[in-house]
């Protein structure tokens, strides 16, 4: 589903909550546990991630539930964390089936392990060819807290049983409950 990720771990993560002016917040790790995604009506439990063989991000199992990618920030952390779902499962609609709907200032919620509430805004969404995907922009460092949610999109190539597309969302952290 996803190309070969870049580590993005942060070198001194943070300890507590910063945001100071001019600085967009960030939270110390902490696993997330679910997401919300009002917009859409999408809420999902979240599982960890990590790496196939090959070296590519594994997949969630099924439709549900979203995964996050354990080789990026937690989501809150300086840098972009990565949540990959699917749009689709056996003919079901799969956690970020309208991912593709999602309109600048959309908000992503995520719950994390620590009790924390991570609200983000969605800057944008793109779409790009799986043979060009922009793996540096969605797994490089960043200057802020960021999240990244991939799924497939484009058209679906029956002979192969994939998508030709990813539709990638890039979202900033604004709010800490």
């Amino acid at each position: 589903m996803v190309a070969l990720p870049v580590t993005t771990t942060p070198s001194t993560p943070p300890a507590q909550l910063v945001s100071a002016a001019g600085t967009s917040p960030q939270l110390p790790a902490s696993t997330p546990t679910r997401v919300e995604i009002p917009a859409l009506g999408v809420t999902s439990r979240v599982m960890e991630l990590g790496l196939e063989r090959d070296g590519s991000m594994e997949v969630p199992p099924g439709a549900y539930p979203v995964g996050w990618y354990d080789g990026s920030p937690t989501p809150g952390q300086l840098g972009p964390a990565v949540l990959a779902g699917h749009v689709d499962w056996e003919g079901e609609p799969g956690a970020f089936y309208g991912l593709r709907e999602l309109l600048t200032g959309d908000t992503v919620v995520i719950d994390r392990a620590d009790g924390t509430v991570a609200t983000f805004r969605v800057d944008r969404v793109e779409e790009h060819a799986k043979n060009d995907f922009p793996t540096e922009e969605v797994y490089g460092d960043i200057d802020h807290a960021g999240l990244r949610l991939i799924t497939c999109g484009g058209a679906f190539d029956e002979d192969t049983g994939d998508y030709e597309d990813n539709i990638i969302v890039f979202a900033s952290l604004t709010a800490v409950s």
